[in-house]
């Protein structure tokens, strides 16, 4: 069982950045893959990074040059660092988990990630 916990999001404007922080109950990350969702008003949860077991990332294509996932294992924490950011990257920002086995897959899909944290707000204004 792993329980979730992201921090960090407030109301920026437009250009600015966050970095929102997502911290898990187990001591080590090393038996999971991990990833950052978000959803905006009236939108479905959409993928925006994610970083797997063995380190390697993937983002959307909206995001790419401006957010950066990374991990610390030892404090059990992922990060998204967000730059340049823009009314559109508006929404709630959630972090994910799931177990995986040595490997070095990247999920995408919200329906492959099993755990999931309360979501911060980012709002980026105009």
């Amino acid at each position: 069982q792993v329980q979730l916990v992201e921090s960090g999001g407030g109301l920026v404007q437009a250009g600015g950045s966050l970095r929102v922080s997502c911290v898990a109950s187990r001591r080590s990350f090393r038996p999971y893959a991990l990833g950052w969702f978000r959803q905006a008003p009236g939108k479905e949860r959409e993928f925006v990074a994610a970083v797997s077991w063995s380190g390697r990332t993937d983002y959307v294509d909206s995001v790419k040059g401006r957010f950066t996932i990374s991990r610390d294992t030892a404090k059990s924490t992922v990060y998204l660092q967000m730059n340049s950011l823009k009314p559109e990257d508006t929404a709630v920002y959630y972090c994910g988990a799931r177990e995986v086995m040595p490997t070095t897959t990247i999920f995408t899909s919200a329906d492959d990630y099993r755990y999931w944290g309360p979501g911060t707000q980012v709002t980026v204004s105009s």
